[in-house]
């Protein structure tokens, strides 16, 4: 390791290097999500329009494959997006921390005058930052074109993966699936069972969270009560995850 890498500017440039095709891809994945939307609103939703006017008001089906078409496209989105934390959860534990770990890459880090706990903390301070710059970026776009055609779409406000993409819930499934994959990986120190564990754990949390949703007779009004409560949720389960990684290496390390 070269000497630019014990000074914390310069682990931050190890990290972007040894991650940077996992940015390369959470960035495409963000501008893609907003590019289509952009053109789902401005573009789709005006021809959908146009199929609906020219249809006869006898009551027949006409447009009502335009209106899937447009209504399948955006909660697709949301979709992916939504479970993306999956992806991130898988990543954490499989390669940020447990493939270092597991090939000593992250001792041989330790003897170049860097403490674990920078090390973590670089690890983990990156990451975040992309999670909360790509969610500050895709949440505000996909209300707007959410609210943007409201008379192609349906009452679809409860929806698990619409529900979270139109507030901050998305953004902090992602920092809790940050959290519980770098630990799980300081926890069970390889790549291959963190990976699948960090994942475990993150489908029982969120179908939790999902159960405890009651939607049934509540108003869209109730979103943002309901949004911010699990976003407070995930936030402190990230928050105690992130705690505890520290502990497990500051143990492991002394």
């Amino acid at each position: 390791m070269s000497a630019a890498a014990v000074t914390p500017r310069g682990m931050v440039w190890t990290v972007l290097r040894l991650h940077r095709t996992a940015l390369i891809v959470w960035t495409a994945f963000v501008l893609a999500c907003v590019g289509y939307l952009v053109w789902l609103t401005e573009v789709t939703a005006g021809s959908v329009h146009e199929t609906l006017a020219a249809c006869p008001r006898d009551g027949s089906l006409c447009g009502v494959g335009a209106l899937h078409s447009y209504s399948g496209a955006m909660g697709w989105i949301s979709t992916f997006f939504y479970y993306g934390f999956w992806a991130v959860a898988a990543w954490a534990g499989g390669a940020l921390i447990g493939r270092e770990l597991e090939s000593g890459t992250a001792r041989l880090a330790w003897t170049q005058h860097v403490t674990p706990t920078r090390w973590l903390a670089v690890k983990l301070t990156l990451p975040a930052l992309a999670i909360v710059l790509g969610g500050a970026v895709f949440v505000p776009v996909y209300r707007w074109a959410w609210a943007a055609h409201r008379d192609l779409m349906g009452d679809g406000w409860a929806f698990p993966d619409v529900f979270a993409a139109r507030g901050p819930a998305v953004v902090a499934y992602g920092l809790c699936a940050l959290a519980v994959g770098t630990l799980t990986a300081l926890l069970i120190r390889r790549s291959l069972p963190a990976l699948g564990v960090s994942v475990a754990v993150m489908i029982v949390l969120n179908r939790s969270l999902e159960a405890r949703r009651d939607f049934e007779g509540r108003p869209a009004s109730d979103f943002w009560t309901m949004n911010l409560g699990e976003t407070g949720v995930l936030l402190t389960v990230a928050v105690l995850a992130t705690v505890a990684a520290f502990l497990v290496l500051r143990r492991r390390t002394d």
